[in-house]
């Protein structure tokens, strides 16, 4: 149909009926090189005369067939009509298309359409051609037009209306090809997933809301509903050209469009789905979208309450079971998987390197290494310690297999109190160590700001990136976040109860392990204290565990001097197990710089330096024989 039209043109322009009767039509197409072409193209041949007049006998049946037979193109299972199915084209919008993509697909075309338009720098069909051509083809490009809505034709911006140029996207000559290659305008992340069924088909397109759980079932949800569609997963365009890249990609292979929302629709962008009424839209967000943000069309919403990955989850990442000790969701396994290569014995290092990178500048990563027998605790607090531990191992057999309402939320929070030094940072991480996670020391410095809001983003930002992987939060001296709310004398104050408010219902939702340390229990907000869920408190050790302290600070390969007296220390010096390790480990330093083993003499001296970092002045009889050294005097030489 293309080439009847066009030979048509160009004939009429070629014998002066038309609108350039001279030889020089086109500025430099000759019309020998004209005759040239019009001879190669199939339909009509002779002399010019002739074939005007044959082309005038022929025109009406010529084209009434030439239509005909793209009607019947139409109905086919061509990649060209497949793009008119999906996208929803009258006969005019798909004779447009297919006249466009016929010319620029061709240089001898070309060459036509830039003689009867008599400018060589017209190669391409001008708004003005195409209404002569088609009768009434410019409308086809208007910008409402459905060639427009679905992306898949453009026309000049500039000029005069009359002579502005017309050509198809050239993601739709790929296609026409046989080439299947992604938009390259499309935005970054974008996934085209095949369809997961064959379910029949939809009446019309629709728009589906899905909220709650995390994205990866929020996907899973949207596939599951429309399980005949293929999918077009993408993060919210950015601007138009990636907004008509994804509605010309989804048009393409009849795609539905899936956008994952992590803020509410804009209008420009409710807009945009409007426009491109001939898709499926697919709207996925961890909470529900407010109405007045929505698109103008008919909706359906589904609500997801759980996120945990399901039997069959765990048997796609690693071929087992689902595994007790990790409650990941089905995003968080689909990442575990590809870090351990699907390998259930890598799954621990897996679940660890979740988190990593995201909290990078806001928290310290401590990758536990010490046993639970570094830590020495009264029996009732180690068996509070397992208890944490089963808590946080157990809540999916508690929370889903037996139905009980968790309290806010599926996470624990626990509130380790007492004096610097009695365990705490030592109990965290070993905690973290027997869940097989990752702790991660929050830097208050480095979250809570003097700008107004800035708090609140920080901690955004860690518990965000904290609910992407399976780890242990440790808030060290947390009274500094999670203190009590003062009255309101100034903006100041009134702020930093924002502050507290906002932790608290960010505490509230959190699925993971939160540890809270503070040296005054008292002094943390009595909101946040009913969210504890297990509370250990934190003794400087006796007598007892002190000596019990004292003989495992030193490790095994350690060289120990003969006359290492941990009863006289652990009976003469009531300090806290933090003391005691940095003592051992000053006393290695000073045993390493002179050659020699560990004495009696290094750990008093050690200990010495201990009391004047903490402003404690101790005297001659407590220190006993080792007064001397201790004290400075030269003359008296470690044993």
């Amino acid at each position: 149909m293309a080439d009847v039209l066009l030979q048509r043109e160009a004939l009429l322009c070629r014998l002066g009926e038309g609108l350039l009767p001279h030889d020089f039509a086109g500025l430099y197409v000759v019309s020998e090189e004209v005759d040239r072409i019009l001879r190669a193209l199939p339909g009509i041949s002779g002399p010019p005369a002739e074939r005007a007049e044959a082309l005038d006998r022929q025109l009406e049946p010529g084209l009434t067939a030439a239509r005909q037979q793209f009607s019947e193109y139409l109905t086919g299972t061509s990649v060209f009509a497949g793009i008119v199915r999906h996208a929803q084209l009258g006969e005019l919008s798909a004779q447009t298309l297919a006249l466009l993509a016929a010319v620029e697909c061709s240089p001898h075309r070309m060459r036509l359409v830039a003689y009867f338009q008599d400018n060589v720098q017209l190669p391409r069909l001008t708004l003005a051609s195409l209404g002569r051509l088609l009768g009434g083809g410019a409308r086809a490009l208007a910008p409402d037009a459905p060639l427009r809505r679905a992306e898949l034709a453009e026309s000049g911006a500039e000029g005069p209306w009359a002579t502005r140029m017309c050509w198809p996207a050239a993601r739709v000559l790929w296609a026409l090809t046989g080439d299947d290659s992604a938009d390259p305008a499309l935005p970054p992340g974008v996934r085209r997933l095949a369809a997961s069924g064959d379910d029949g088909v939809p009446a019309r397109p629709h728009l589906l809301l899905v909220a709650g759980a995390d994205a990866a079932s929020r996907l899973a949800a949207a596939r599951k509903a429309l399980p005949h569609k293929p999918f077009l997963v993408s993060p919210l365009p950015a601007n138009d050209a990636e907004w008509a890249a994804v509605v010309r990609e989804a048009g393409l292979g009849g795609r539905a469009v899936f956008l994952e929302l992590t803020a509410p629709l804009t209008p420009a962008a409710a807009d945009r789905i409007d426009r491109a009424a001939h898709l499926d839209w697919v709207l996925g967000s961890a909470g529900e979208l407010a109405l007045d943000t929505l698109p103008d069309r008919s909706w359906t919403e589904l609500r997801l309450e759980s996120a945990a990955a399901d039997e069959a989850d765990w048997q796609t990442a690693f071929g087992t079971p689902p595994e007790p000790a990790y409650l990941l969701s089905r995003d968080q396994i689909r990442l575990v998987g590809a870090a351990a290569g699907g390998d259930p014995a890598r799954l621990e290092a897996g679940v660890r390197r979740l988190a990593g990178g995201h909290l990078d500048g806001l928290a310290v990563r401590i990758r536990p290494r010490r046993r639970p027998e570094d830590l020495v605790l009264p029996d009732d607090r180690t068996a509070q310690l397992d208890e944490l531990v089963a808590r946080f191992r157990l809540r999916r057999i508690v929370y889903d297999e037996w139905g009980f309402a968790p309290v806010a939320a599926a996470g624990v929070v626990a509130l380790f109190a007492g004096p610097s030094g009695t365990g705490k940072t030592l109990a965290a991480e070993i905690v973290a160590g027997r869940l097989g996670l990752d702790l991660y020391k929050v830097d208050l410095s480095s979250v809570v700001s003097k700008y107004i809001g800035e708090t609140e983003k920080n901690l955004e930002r860690i518990f965000g990136a904290a609910s992407a992987g399976d780890l242990v939060l440790f808030f060290d001296e947390a009274d500094a976040l999670f203190g009590k709310r003062s009255e309101v004398s100034d903006a100041h104050d009134r702020y930093a109860n924002i502050e507290v408010a906002y932790l608290l219902q960010r505490l509230e939702a959190y699925q993971g392990l939160v540890v809270l340390a503070t040296n005054l229990q008292r002094n943390i907000d009595d909101a946040f204290l009913r969210r504890i869920s297990v509370a250990v408190d934190f003794e400087p050790p006796d007598e007892r565990r002190r000596r019990l302290i004292w003989e495992r600070a030193f490790p095994a390969g350690a060289p120990l001097g003969e006359r290492l007296d941990f009863d006289f220390l652990a009976r003469q010096f009531r300090v806290t197990g933090g003391v005691i390790r940095n003592a051992a480990l000053g006393a290695a330093f000073l045993a390493a710089e002179d050659g020699a083993a560990v004495t009696m003499d290094r750990v008093a001296l050690a200990l010495k330096r201990e009391f004047q970092k903490l402003g404690r002045l101790r005297t001659e009889a407590e220190f006993g024989p080792y007064f001397p050294l201790v004290n400075g005097d030269d003359d008296a030489a470690p044993a």
